[in-house]
């Protein structure tokens, strides 16, 4: 069995920054790429983040770009999320996902294993 548990998650203000972390445990695999979604009270998950497991391939939705970052420490089985100038648009439960291989493209949720519990962000005006 897999576990992924999220941390970070709070309240900021408007043009503050937060740090998501995604800690990996259990039953672990040769390689796995790993994204981040988010989802919205009322609204589908939407994607968030992609990072394949050996860096190479990084991206982010184009509501973050330039000010979300996908990172990970596969040494400490662990995924992040570095949120800078945070906007009330961004409030929702982020979520981060794990799968398995050596994938170089992560948009679509149905496309992962596993799945973290959820942290909730919010971002006051």
């Amino acid at each position: 069995q897999v576990q992924l548990v999220e941390s970070g998650g709070g309240l900021v203000q408007a043009g503050g920054s937060l740090r998501l972390s995604c800690e990996v445990s259990g039953r672990t695999f040769s390689t796995y790429a790993m994204g981040w979604f988010r989802q919205a009270p009322g609204k589908e998950r939407e994607f968030v983040a992609f990072i394949s497991w050996s860096y190479v391939y990084t991206y982010v939705a184009d509501s973050v770009k330039g000010r979300f970052t996908i990172s990970r420490d596969n040494a400490k089985n662990t995924l992040y999320l570095q949120m800078n100038s945070l906007k009330p648009e961004d409030t929702a439960v982020y979520y981060c996902a794990l799968k398995r291989g050596s994938a170089s493209v992560g948009g679509s949720w149905s496309s992962y294993d596993y799945w973290g519990q959820g942290t909730q962000v919010t971002v006051s005006s």
